[in-house]
């Protein structure tokens, strides 16, 4: 599974909105690997911000 997925699912699992470091902790992924991600699924529109700095995905 590549970062975009394990970002994306640590999201949903979490069942609220999470921090970068947040999903950097519970995925086990690396720090710059996940902001990669997280610009990535920005971009195709998967997640939104709820609040400053907090992601989910979009439901």
């Amino acid at each position: 599974m590549d970062s975009k997925n394990i970002v994306l699912d640590t999201l949903r699992k979490a069942g609220e909105a999470l921090s970068a470091g947040q999903i950097a902790d519970r995925s086990g992924l690396d720090r710059k690997e996940v902001d990669k991600a997280m610009k990535t699924l920005k971009e195709e529109g998967e997640i939104v911000s709820p609040k400053r700095c907090y992601w989910e995905p979009k439901a």
